[in-house]
């Protein structure tokens, strides 16, 4: 079972097409009782290790962790910031999910936390498939990227006539946090990069209507946490979201002032306490 000891662990996951997608596991540490799993995904050109701090403040409420460096980033398979089919990211997903549930006592809650392309990728499976999961938190979810004129023209023509070529994201790391610290790592990172191929931005543009559409019919319950200033995505579509779902499945809350990472913030701690909260409440 997940949930025997307290350092974290890397492992090799095979997905479906034979490629390899790194794990990386949080079990609870011992004395403590296990009130579920949490499944990290997650956002565009990091990797799973980034929230080693989200995983431990976890650990210590009772759940154990698993993330997962998504298909062409971290140390899993794949080109950089690349996309073999549109979708890939949600196979690994519900790949992850059914392993990490059958290793699961079935009466423990699973739940999904994504970050931006992550939260992305967590909300559309979610609205796509029956996923076996209890709960889902969105973290600054890329519900709306917040294209420009000439972006939206690249959308048009990239994917159709080289869907496999990357291009610099366009991302400004000095926008992801108010921490000088965290951006300096950031930058300093071997497993983090700037690539997107056509076909991962058109995902990307495809995904927030797809939310949308299935909003008013959202029946898991869903924690939604925005940045007010974020930069890199723009909060609109996490209001759009809110406003269209029922209150009854998903409580918003934003953060005015804060930038996209909002769990690696200079005043994380409120970020922090309304998960707890959450959690506490429902599991």
């Amino acid at each position: 079972m997940i949930g025997e000891a307290s350092d974290s662990t890397c492992l090799t996951f095979t997905a479906s097409d034979g490629d390899n997608i790194a794990l990386q596991d949080w079990p609870l540490p011992e004395g403590l009782v296990l009130r579920g799993v949490v499944v990290l995904v997650h956002g565009l050109g990091e990797h799973a290790g980034r929230y080693d701090h989200v995983a431990r403040r976890l650990n210590r409420w009772g759940f154990a962790v698993r993330g997962y460096d998504q298909y062409g980033h971290g140390e899993s398979g794949g080109v950089r910031g690349g996309l073999p089919s549109p979708a890939r990211l949600l196979e690994d997903l519900l790949d992850v999910v059914e392993s990490t549930r059958a290793r699961m006592a079935p009466d423990l809650p699973l739940i999904l936390l994504g970050h931006s392309l992550g939260g992305l990728v967590a909300a559309c499976a979610v609205a796509l498939h029956r996923l076996p999961v209890q709960g889902l938190v969105l973290s600054s979810p890329a519900l709306d990227p917040g294209l420009s004129a000439f972006q939206k023209l690249l959308l048009r023509v990239l994917p159709r006539v080289a869907p496999n070529l990357t291009v610099g994201n366009g991302l400004d790391p000095d926008l992801i946090s108010h921490d000088k610290s965290v951006v300096k790592a950031y930058k300093a990172d071997p497993w983090v990069h700037n690539r997107i191929s056509g076909r991962l931005a058109r995902f990307i543009a495809d995904g927030g209507p797809l939310v949308f559409a299935r909003a008013p019919e959202w029946k898991v319950p869903t924690l939604l946490l925005y940045a007010g200033d974020d930069q890199l995505v723009d909060p609109r579509g996490s209001r759009a979201f809110a406003a269209a779902a029922p209150a009854s499945m998903v409580t918003s809350r934003c953060f005015e002032g804060l930038y996209h990472e909002i769990f690696n913030e200079l005043d994380a701690e409120p970020v922090f306490d309304t998960l707890r909260q959450w959690l506490d409440a429902r599991f």
